[in-house]
């Protein structure tokens, strides 16, 4: 009989690997900060007509390679940077090519509204595997059914339990509180919120005339006298958040504050949140806030810390639900 071996083991291990798109590289390096790492060294450049350029500068064959690139403005250049980035490690011999993706672009394009639109979210999902990805983290997705659109494993992380502590630390905490979701389609996330801060819950229903204008229809549940919290997934053009913040004032609240994870605000949403009625709106970092004057009651909650542990439990095929206690998926 053969004592020939039938496998050969790897005497090293693979490593993490980190690199940066350009899109919010303030984040990047706040998450390499908190891995106790640093960025990996990756060439990115943008021709004269328009085409971009990806080229890493030291190896990572066999490494198990993290690009970090939010959706944000502009979309379409920044997700083809990810794109070129993620095929480009691919090509290099990368063990494993995991996008992350704070703010996952397209996300409200999930369904057909209408005869002879597209899916676009699912069109963004194929053509990231279609690159060579082969995985996604991205957080507090607009909706849930995107994560379908995949075949390739997906790690949905949600902001709320940071906007929880932020929100305790001022108080609002407990049965003088009502978390509100601003339409239905947040009603499962805001009661989880809710439950996290010991709240009571209501709903604001919600039409909408056009693309980016939204009207309060009527508050369902008790906020007389109460401190309002809403909350919702993005901010764009501040219209939702501020018809459900009128809305709840009418019915007999005390003060309306507003939370959301991704702050895609238009110069003229910095307007409407500054003259709108709310106390504070609270926002997190996945889409870099530079270039435009922030409203000013803003405040921004740092995410790194917690991308950083979900970067963490993935290159170790740790448990990443373990560290929401199972909260991570809201839909």
């Amino acid at each position: 009989m053969s004592t020939r071996r039938r496998r050969l083991t790897r005497q090293t291990e693979t490593s993490l690997m980190l690199f940066a798109g350009r899109s919010n590289p303030g984040l990047a390096t706040a998450i390499a900060h908190h891995l106790g790492i640093g960025l990996g060294d990756v060439t990115l450049e943008t021709f004269g007509n328009g085409e971009r350029y990806c080229r890493y500068d030291e190896s990572v064959r066999g490494t198990d390679v993290f690009l970090v690139q939010s959706g944000s403005p502009p979309v379409n250049d920044h997700v083809l940077e990810l794109l070129v980035m993620v095929n480009a490690a691919r090509l290099a011999s990368a063990h494993r090519v995991t996008a992350v993706m704070p703010l996952f672009p397209y996300a409200r394009q999930d369904k057909k509204s209408a005869p002879r639109e597209p899916i676009s979210g699912r069109l963004l999902a194929d053509v990231l595997q279609a690159a060579g990805a082969d995985r996604v983290l991205t957080m507090d997705l607009h909706a849930g059914q995107i994560v379908g659109f995949f075949g390739i494993p997906v790690d949905h992380v949600t902001a709320l339990p940071l906007f929880a502590q932020y929100f305790e630390r001022q108080g609002l905490r407990g049965e003088e509180v009502v978390v509100v979701s601003p339409d239905l389609g947040r009603v499962k996330a805001a009661r989880r919120f809710a439950r996290m801060i010991d709240a009571d819950f209501a709903i604001v229903t919600k039409v909408r005339p056009e693309h980016e204008r939204a009207l309060a229809a009527e508050v369902i549940g008790d906020v007389r006298g109460k401190r309002v919290v809403i909350g919702d997934d993005m901010i764009v053009s501040g219209g939702t958040l501020v018809a459900a913040a009128s809305a709840t004032l009418a019915a007999g609240a005390r003060d309306v504050r507003a939370f959301a994870t991704h702050a895609l605000l238009t110069p003229e949403a910095v307007g409407v949140l500054d003259r709108s009625d709310l106390a504070e709106v609270v926002v997190t970092d996945t889409v870099a806030l530079d270039g435009l004057p922030a409203p000013e009651r803003l405040a921004v909650v740092g995410v790194a810390g917690l991308l950083g542990d979900t970067i963490r439990a993935v290159f170790e095929n740790a448990s990443v639900s373990a560290i929401f206690a199972g909260e991570n998926e809201l839909f």
